[in-house]
């Protein structure tokens, strides 16, 4: 873990230039490179010539809203992204979490920003071991995903699954702890052609987690976002 953390890079886009400052110094001192941008246009710019391994971004910039410019961002690309913003109501926060991975509020301890940076890079590094065992996706030792295989597991057996089902299960692993909208899970899995509407997605993941939850402890996997939609839940 040591050797990935010395190497990480980092896209802070923030205007403030003292906050910047400060967080480029805090993230110095752990030996994370840090560039950074004061704009949506100099972020793209550098999301041109750099591949970052996390991006930090403010949600109210000059020239636009963060999350507008990240939604576009992670529609080509899983780069972990975390919010910073003197947001704090509660629906700014839910909307920061649909496309980000993180959701920090200003002001902010340095200190736990430094750790929450640390915590996502670490699961980053742990999905690309994963990733390079034989397209093994994800695993907590109860239930594998392969998505090279397209193969589930429970226990070590496997799980049969119709079509929607994995396509489902794999797309939201792709991306643990992302929401996804009911619209964007119908969007993606079964298209805007389809004959069917939305609340397919609702009973396909209800056929899903019969299939894959450990019932005692409920919801394990597959979490819902009240009003929102599901994520896949990193355990």
């Amino acid at each position: 873990m040591t050797a990935v953390k010395e190497c990480s890079e980092i896209l802070l886009v923030e205007d403030d230039k003292d906050i910047a400052d400060l967080i480029s110094i805090y993230l110095s001192n752990q030996h994370y490179i840090t560039y950074i941008a004061s704009s949506l246009a100099e972020a793209a710019i550098q999301l041109e010539i750099r591949k970052p391994h996390l991006i930090i971004c403010d949600i109210m910039l000059p020239d636009g809203k963060g999350t507008d410019w990240i939604q576009a961002v992670k529609s080509r690309s899983d780069v972990p992204v975390i919010f910073l913003s003197s947001l704090k109501e509660a629906e700014d926060v839910i909307q920061g979490l649909e496309y980000a991975d993180d959701y920090i509020t200003k002001p902010f301890d340095p200190d736990v920003m430094v750790a929450r940076v640390r915590a996502r890079l670490r699961r980053l590094a742990v999905g690309k071991v994963n990733a390079d065992a034989g397209g093994h996706l994800w695993s907590d030792g109860r239930l594998d995903i392969h998505f090279g295989r397209l193969e589930v597991r429970v226990n070590g057996k496997e799980v049969s699954l119709p079509a929607k089902e994995l396509q489902l299960l794999l797309h939201m692993a792709r991306y643990p702890d992302r929401v996804f909208s009911v619209e964007q899970l119908f969007e993606q899995i079964w298209g805007l052609d389809s004959g069917s509407d939305s609340r397919t997605v609702m009973v396909h993941i209800h056929n899903l987690r019969r299939k894959i939850e450990d019932e005692a402890s409920g919801h394990r996997y597959i979490g819902t976002v009240r009003g929102i939609g599901y994520k896949f839940l990193r355990v």
